[in-house]
């Protein structure tokens, strides 16, 4: 298997971001983004995959965080899409479930090519760290949409909005895990292609 790796460097009016991704990586991560709380969820999903992680970023705060976070997802997306090259060989799809407290969420993925979020964030509290809790559905969505995966992320149950993100970035990690390891020959597809 080639070298599981990518780079970008993204810049727009809104944000200014470098990025690198190595899906066969141990976990290690240094992630400045400016928003410490998205500094933290990433970092957790980093480590339960077994990436290594680098990204900086600075993006508009004085506005809000929404174009921080969706432009950090897109760029992350494009990142592991190139850094999955052919998929051969991977399992495609993977799930987790995953407790944090009073919260349990289940994350599921599907490496297809083709992008679709399901995520139903009615239990969520209205604002998490202090942002309005659409923006990580905004973030989902584009991470989805870049990394050309089905992501389904069902918030079981809780009350606690920390935990229950802090929940389905763990389980993300882990279905990220699950789905890239190489455990089969060939493409994952009994079609003979993906998308």
């Amino acid at each position: 298997m080639s070298n599981r790796s990518a780079s970008i460097a993204r810049t727009t009016k809104e944000t200014d971001i470098a990025l690198s991704v190595n899906i066969d990586g141990e976990g290690r991560t240094d992630i400045s983004t400016g928003v410490g709380f998205a500094d933290h969820m990433l970092t957790l999903m980093t480590f339960w995959a077994g990436f290594d992680l680098e990204l900086k970023c600075k993006g508009d705060l004085e506005i809000d965080t929404h174009h921080t976070l969706e432009d950090i997802a897109l760029v992350l997306g494009q990142a592991l899409s190139e850094a999955m090259g052919d998929k051969k060989g991977i399992n495609r799809i993977g799930f987790a479930k995953v407790p944090m407290d009073e919260a349990l969420v289940e994350v599921v993925i599907d490496l297809s090519g083709r992008a679709y979020l399901v995520y139903n964030d009615d239990i969520l509290p209205a604002i998490i760290a202090g942002d309005e809790r659409d923006v990580w559905r905004e973030f989902f969505k584009s991470l989805a949409f870049k990394a050309g995966m089905n992501l389904h992320i069902k918030f079981e149950y809780g009350r606690n909005g920390h935990h229950l993100l802090e929940g389905a970035f763990k389980a993300l990690g882990l279905a990220f895990k699950q789905a890239l390891s190489v455990e089969r020959k060939g493409l994952p597809s009994t079609k003979g292609s993906l998308d």
